[in-house]
């Protein structure tokens, strides 16, 4: 029944308003399914089967493993497809108002030290350990939203408030 538990968590209503997605932020979701569906899938259920047939399941790690990765890996299949079913793709390549920060926008942003760096505003799915993929409902991404090359833009940290100016806006692929 922990199962079930878990779905109602991923059924969780969202934020007012739509749930976007970058192309590339698809993409990849979907490339994590596909692979969810006929690799891993197909290999742990193999697993499962093999560890089975061993006998005593009470008693059988690789089995009780084996069954757990596949309850995670069902619900991360799940998960994906309803992201994938209800999200709204946007291609920040054909943003027509350049000019100004829309989701999707890559930015360069100078702290108060002279240091730049670029983020892109994302959807909450699509965040990356790297910290460049910003979600767009995060405090930077908020702030950032509508704002113009050389805008001043405060921003609430745990370490207190920065400040940033706004450099580039560019929209389509990593400027890297």
């Amino acid at each position: 029944m922990a199962d079930d538990d878990d779905d109602l968590e991923d059924d969780a209503p969202a934020e007012p308003g739509r749930r976007y997605l970058t192309r590339a932020g698809a993409e990849r979701m979907h490339a994590e399914l596909l692979r969810l569906l006929n690799t891993e899938r197909p290999r742990v259920t193999a697993e499962v089967s093999a560890a089975a047939a061993q006998g005593d399941r009470s008693e059988n790690a690789e089995y009780i493993y084996g069954k757990k990765r596949l309850r995670e890996i069902d619900r991360r299949i799940r998960f994906l497809q309803r992201r994938l079913d209800s999200a709204t793709i946007v291609a920040p390549e054909d943003q027509t108002d350049t000019g100004r920060v829309w989701f999707g926008a890559w930015v360069t942003l100078e702290d108060e030290e002279g240091r730049a760096r670029s983020y892109q505003i994302v959807g909450p799915d699509e965040i990356d350990a790297r910290g460049t993929l910003v979600s767009v409902d995060s405090p930077l991404g908020r702030s950032l939203l509508g704002k113009r090359r050389g805008d001043e833009v405060t921003v609430r940290r745990p370490r207190g408030e920065v400040e940033l100016v706004v450099r580039d806006i560019r929209y389509g692929r990593d400027p890297g």
